[in-house]
């Protein structure tokens, strides 16, 4: 059985360092990154993965820098594993450690590679409204997600699926496929692919990206902003000076309203709001129907229960 080093930090990750765990793998360690501080009393927490060692009593590594950490990078050297598995890990790891292992790093990643190399793929799928995405394992060069492909496997996403809820499946498939992906390693069938150069960007996300522009989204737009930014930082704009978040909105069929004339409105004009239809609001294409918000320092809520302490009247405008 191989003898692994794996490196992660998120839940994410966890799902996978379970997996290999369960699988049988000898883990010699687990390298994740430094607790940070949380909540009013910025008590420091471990990461999902150092709790999952911890309660597997796994050697727990927690370098502040991986880079010109001689001291480090030694240490690894000194467990000679046979494979290094990376999974959301955070940092980039250098070329002195990615060639310690015998049979090389492999990457979990969350994206069909080429497609979606970077940080955010999950989530950059999502908001750009794809149909379907999937996870790939590679082998890790010094490049960012470029190593070449070992194994693919493709899911559909849902019309309505959020990050988190994609987050959440794929987390699972990339554990399992990370275990057979050692178990073709291990038995010298794993194929071998160069991804190419027909590959995109998935950069980080930014809290600028998270305002709806109510005068060039159209409703989809905005609907696959709202699902691509939950549960991360919500989608939000203002009403009457007041910040509102948006966490779960639709396209509205043509059956749900009648909106004849509407065409002279501002985007960003409500056309319906009652507690029983809910909210409407006319953008650059197609009409937006809110199904669950949070008002300024305020908890999120379903729009009905929202609009009975919360009035939102029929021509306000949304900026």
């Amino acid at each position: 059985m191989l003898n692994i080093l794996f490196m992660g930090t998120p839940d994410f990750a966890k799902e996978s360092l379970e997996a290999i765990y369960n699988a049988g793998y000898n883990v010699l360690g687990v390298v994740t990154n430094p607790d940070k501080p949380k909540g009013r009393g910025m008590k420091l927490v471990a990461s999902p993965v150092k709790e999952f060692a911890i309660e597997k009593n796994l050697k727990v590594y927690q370098p502040i820098k991986v880079k010109e950490n001689q001291e480090f990078i030694d240490e690894i050297r000194t467990l000679n594993p046979d494979v290094i598995c990376v999974v959301a890990y955070g940092k980039i790891l250098p070329k002195e450690i990615l060639e310690i292992p015998k049979l090389g790093c492999i990457n979990v990643h969350g994206s069909l590679l080429p497609k979606y190399r970077g940080a955010a793929p999950i989530q950059r799928a999502v908001l750009n409204g794809d149909k379907k995405t999937g996870i790939t394992t590679i082998y890790m060069d010094v490049g960012m997600d470029t190593g070449d492909m070992i194994l693919k496997e493709e899911v559909e996403i849902g019309e309505d699926e959020t990050t988190g809820e994609l987050w959440d499946r794929l987390s699972k498939i990339g554990g399992n496929l990370l275990v057979e992906t050692l178990k073709q390693i291990e038995n010298g069938t794993a194929p071998r692919e160069k991804q190419g150069d027909d590959f995109s960007m998935a950069p980080m996300l930014n809290k600028e990206m998270s305002k709806i522009d109510w005068e060039k989204q159209s409703a989809q737009e905005i609907k696959n902003l709202v699902r691509g930014l939950n549960p991360i930082m919500g989608a939000y704009t203002f009403l009457n000076g007041k910040k509102i978040k948006f966490w779960k909105v639709d396209v509205a069929k043509s059956t749900e309203i009648y909106a004849d004339g509407m065409q002279i409105l501002r985007n960003g004009t409500v056309i319906v709001s009652d507690q029983r239809d809910g909210v409407f609001i006319k953008t650059k294409d197609g009409i937006l129907k809110v199904l669950e918000i949070q008002g300024e320092n305020a908890r999120r809520m379903n729009i009905n229960d929202f609009l009975r302490g919360n009035p939102i009247n029929e021509f306000e405008i949304f900026e």
